[in-house]
């Protein structure tokens, strides 16, 4: 039998009301969430990766006993400020785009004389070693521009081939569950657990997405870079994890910044 008009009523308020509280639930979640962030952000253990940093950046070290003071981020010798919110660029000396940790890597062997090759063997094993050492390097480089609104160049044409490439490597589909960065990152609105999920194919906003690394995970005592946020990514997506540096993480976090021009940088953040 059919339902009578009366019946229909009812039934579309029921389903209005159970949309609204779903709804309103949802914001309640939310707000919970900023809440806990922000009570997380008080005392960030990120801050001690930023001290160590500092004093790797003076200290002189590697085979030419020489410190990192002169190191070109693509604002001069030594200027760190504003560096980070500009990166990956191009550089001319390496004929390269790249991002802050192989820039990293460059100038610890020019500079310094370690071997890049074993610089970025170490960089794998995460945390660990001279990668500990390059973490908190990252930090304290990334730490100069906080406040500051990301603008990467997309003047020269090997920047620009960086962003196409990856566009291309972030609405790639694969793998067993056939994902793409896109699965998770692609649209408004989207949540897995307590972790938002911001739309990083446009500005998701100040101090979200590629905005926001690098981070403190809570989870798991950790400090995590963006190299180590992609390949984390990958292996979520139950892909081979890309060696450290490859030209697909540099060219997805090519992507991803250029998409992020305006967004205040917050780093170094704090996640669950």
């Amino acid at each position: 039998m059919k339902p009578s008009m009366v019946q229909r009523q009812v039934l579309a308020a029921a389903a209005l009301l159970l949309t609204l509280g779903a709804a309103q639930a949802q914001d309640a979640t939310a707000e919970g969430i900023a809440k806990y962030r922000e009570m997380l952000q008080d005392g960030n253990p990120a801050e001690l990766f930023e001290m160590k940093g500092e004093e790797l950046w003076k200290q002189k070290r590697g085979p030419k006993n020489a410190t990192l003071e002169q190191c070109d981020f693509g604002k001069g010798p030594g200027v760190i400020k504003g560096a980070f919110v500009a990166l990956p660029r191009y550089f001319a000396d390496t004929g390269k785009v790249q991002d802050l940790e192989s820039r990293l890597i460059t100038c610890m062997e020019t500079l310094q004389g370690f071997k890049s090759e074993e610089l970025y063997k170490a960089a794998a094993d995460y945390g660990k070693g001279e990668s500990a050492n390059m973490v908190a390097l990252t930090t304290y480089i990334a730490t100069a521009s906080k406040g500051m609104d990301f603008a990467l160049p997309q003047a020269h044409d090997k920047e620009k081939a960086m962003y196409e490439v990856g566009k291309r490597l972030f609405f790639a589909r694969g793998g067993p569950h056939d994902f793409a960065c896109a699965t998770c990152h692609g649209v408004d609105g989207q949540r897995i657990r307590l972790q938002d999920l911001p739309n990083l194919t446009k500005n998701p906003g100040d101090g979200v997405g590629f905005a926001a690394w690098p981070a403190y995970r809570v989870s798991n005592a950790q400090l995590w870079t963006m190299q180590k946020r992609l390949n984390d990514c990958y292996r979520q997506q139950r892909f081979p994890e890309p060696k450290f540096g490859s030209d697909a993480t540099i060219a997805l976090a090519v992507y991803m910044g250029v998409n992020s021009k305006g967004a205040e940088s917050i780093v170094p953040s704090i996640k669950r």
